[in-house]
């Protein structure tokens, strides 16, 4: 093996490797938000025309299963799903929803889990559109990112003043830094 070959793949692995830490941790953050929900609030839209979390929700996990579902040799846009279901309201039914949102990171997970460094440059198709593996992964971390972000905005928008803050609270930089050995030279 060529010393190029081997930094690629230390690098793919790498790539791989940080994927996934990102995205577990978009999944965590966001069921720490959900956490606090009530049903009711789980169910509710802020506004008229913007979904609830739980539509996010239902939404992420039929995105996921279609992505991730033979991600190297299928288009990710499978003909079985109806992404325009997605996002009609949902049944109140917590349960319903979360196994439906387990289920799709399991799918996500599992695939992103099972790829091997040199898979990253294998082509790959969404919605007939040609990218490599590594490209499709990248798109879909954006996408997700961006659900996460709104689900963690109406979660903390409809919990008000009981909010717990996902990280960091307000006004908490300088004791965290100073909690972790840091000193900042603004303080």
């Amino acid at each position: 093996m060529t010393e190029n070959k081997i930094e690629e793949n230390t690098f793919s692995a790498g790539f791989l490797h940080q994927a996934i830490k990102r995205l577990e941790g978009y999944k965590q953050m966001a069921d720490k938000a959900i956490s606090q929900l009530s049903d009711d609030q789980l169910f509710t839209a802020v506004a008229t025309g913007s979904n609830s979390v739980a539509v996010i929700m239902q939404h992420m996990a039929g995105n996921m299963e279609s992505r991730w579902t033979n991600f190297l040799t299928e288009d990710g846009e499978k003909s079985w799903r109806n992404r325009d279901q997605e996002f009609e309201p949902v049944e109140n039914n917590r349960q319903a929803v979360l196994a439906y949102w387990e289920r799709g990171w399991l799918c996500l997970l599992h695939t992103l889990k099972s790829l091997q460094p040199e898979d990253l440059e294998k082509d790959i198709t969404i919605r007939g559109e040609s990218l490599k593996a590594y490209d499709g992964i990248i798109r879909q971390l954006m996408h997700y990112s961006s659900h996460v972000g709104q689900i963690v905005y109406v979660a903390k928008w409809l919990s008000g003043a009981d909010w717990q803050p996902l990280t960091i609270g307000k006004n908490q930089s300088q004791n965290y830094n100073q909690s972790m050995g840091y000193t900042s030279r603004h303080q």
